[in-house]
């Protein structure tokens, strides 16, 4: 049988720190040579796009193929009602070929990015950092901001996006939270860069909206939201200025935050320090000096995918959470 297995099912699993321990471990067994990952493939919509993203991890604790559907639609609430990301995610059994499971995505996809923003803060922001400036205040920045408390004992976020209502309503849910955190609704992004020890930008931005100014020594900035060609939320000379470590090289170069500076002859692959998963499988350190500015350029990885969907059906057959199953074959 293969299993269909619902939003909510996942839901009901899929904890923060889970979410973080098997994104850290999927980029360690990417940094050690152990899977295969082709680069995403896109259709183009007028409103949209919708990307193919297929992984194989063979991994001592993880023998997995899968494929994820997912679209990325910036109107889709304001013209239907629907989140922006929608996913559907198909697991396979490399023994034999057999779909052993069909995942509503969503959660996962929205899960496995804070996750990896969690994983690079670990990796390459210094360890006393304390306050972040979060750009954007959307489903992603919310679960980039519950990842990187698992990493890292922030006392202050400030919270800069558009409208500024969006802000305001989004400390006030995370107030209730994090009592312990001190959140700042903050119109002005020069203001909430200033002095941040993290930078993280989760925004649908295609022009530059962080520029080099407003960032001092020893910042780490995960570039989140420059997910497809031609998207872009740093300033080029911010971009070229910093340690860059990437999630992987065709991706980055084409759809994530250094695509722009790539395409305009700025950067070079030689320019680039890193993949994350060759730090996270200790081929590479990650931050050597208090004062560099580092910079984790996230495009998403089929590996945090398969990965994290495999770990939810794991964990659903474990504690006999049957899902509904379909009949296939």
């Amino acid at each position: 049988m293969t299993y269909l297995i619902t939003a909510k099912e996942v839901q009901s699993v899929l904890t923060y720190p889970l979410s973080l321990k098997t994104v850290e471990s999927a980029f360690k067994a990417f940094g050690q040579g152990m899977v295969c990952l082709p680069p995403k493939l896109y259709l183009t919509f007028k409103d949209g796009d919708l990307r193919s993203m297929s992984a194989y991890i063979n991994a001592p604790a993880m023998n997995i193929a899968g494929i994820k559907s997912v679209n990325v639609h910036p109107d889709n609430q304001k013209k239907f009602g629907l989140p922006t990301v929608m996913a559907t995610i198909l697991l396979t059994d490399p023994k034999n070929g057999f779909n052993i499971a069909v995942l509503d995505g969503t959660h996962i996809t929205n899960m496995r990015t804070g996750a990896a923003g969690g994983v690079a803060t670990k990796y390459l922001s210094r360890k006393n950092s304390k306050v972040m400036a979060l750009i954007g205040a959307g489903a992603q920045a919310r679960t980039q901001l519950h990842h990187i408390m698992l990493t890292r004992k922030l006392e202050e976020v400030r919270v800069h996006a558009r409208p500024e209502m969006s802000i305001i309503k989004f400390c006030r849910e995370m107030s209730r939270e994090y009592p312990e955190v001190t959140f700042i609704p903050e119109p002005d992004g020069k203001k909430a860069c200033s002095g941040a020890d993290i930078v993280t930008t989760a925004t649908t931005a295609r022009k530059p909206i962080i520029r080099k100014s407003w960032i001092d020594q020893g910042t780490h900035i995960n570039g989140i939201g420059a997910d497809a060609e031609g998207k872009q939320e740093l300033e080029t000379a911010l971009t070229i200025s910093c340690k860059i470590v990437i999630d992987e090289w065709q991706q980055a170069s084409h759809s994530g935050e250094i695509n722009v500076p790539i395409s305009r002859g700025k950067l070079k692959k030689k320019d680039i320090y890193a993949e994350l998963g060759a730090i996270v499988a200790g081929r590479k350190k990650g931050r050597t000096s208090d004062k560099e500015i580092t910079l984790f350029d996230s495009t998403g990885l089929a590996i945090q995918d398969v990965s994290t969907a495999y770990v939810v059906y794991k964990a659903l057959m474990k504690k006999r959470k049957k899902p509904k199953q379909i009949k296939l074959f």
